[in-house]
C-alpha cells in the first residue's frame, strides 16, 4: 500500500509545525492509521535549524515523542507536489500557496489561528501544543480518509 503524506507549514519549522508534526504522527499511531507519513516545512526557514527548545520541551511534558535530530527544512515544488494534504498554521500562509489545491490550514479546518510562539515563553509553546492537539481530530477528518473510500 503507498502511503500518503501529510505536510504542515508555518514560518520557519522550528516551532509550530514540527509540534504538530510530531502529535498527529502520534495520534495516527493511537489511532492505528498507518497508510500517511506525516512532515514539516517551513517557508522562510534557516534551513537546518534545530527544533525551538520550548518546542521540545512542550512536547516532552505532554509525552509526544518527536525527532530528536529535527532540522528544519524549506518548503519546496517537489514536498508541496507529493503530499495528499498541505496544513498552514494560518490563513496568510495558505493565502501564499493558494495555487495549490491540496493546501489548506487550520483556520479553514478548525476556525483557529496558530500564532507563531517564537521567542516566547514555555507557557505560550504549551497553549500552542493544546490548540494545535484540539485540532487534531478534525485534520484527521478530513486530510486522512482512508485509502480506497
Amino acid at each position: 500500500m503507498k502511503h500518503k503524506k501529510i505536510l504542515f507549514v508555518c514560518t520557519g519549522n522550528t516551532c509550530r509545525s514540527p509540534m504538530a508534526e510530531a502529535a498527529l504522527k502520534q495520534e495516527l499511531k493511537k489511532r492505528k492509521i498507518a497508510w500517511y507519513r506525516v512532515a514539516s516545512a517551513g517557508l522562510a526557514p534557516t534551513a537546518g535549524s534545530p527544533m525551538s527548545e520550548h518546542a521540545r520541551q512542550a512536547l516532552s511534558e505532554a509525552k509526544i515523542p518527536f525527532n530528536e535530530g529535527f532540522l528544519s527544512q524549506k518548503l519546496s515544488l517537489s514536498m508541496l507536489k507529493e503530499a495528499s494534504a498541505v496544513v498552514c498554521m494560518t490563513s496568510s500562509q495558505q493565502e501564499i500557496l493558494r495555487d495549490f489545491p491540496n493546501v489548506t490550514s487550520f483556520p479553514a479546518l478548525c476556525g483557529k489561528e496558530i500564532p507563531d510562539p517564537y521567542g516566547q515563553g514555555i507557557d505560550v509553546y504549551r497553549t500552542t501544543l493544546r490548540v494545535i492537539r484540539e485540532c487534531l481530530p478534525k485534520i484527521i477528518q478530513v486530510c486522512c480518509p482512508k485509502i480506497g473510500e
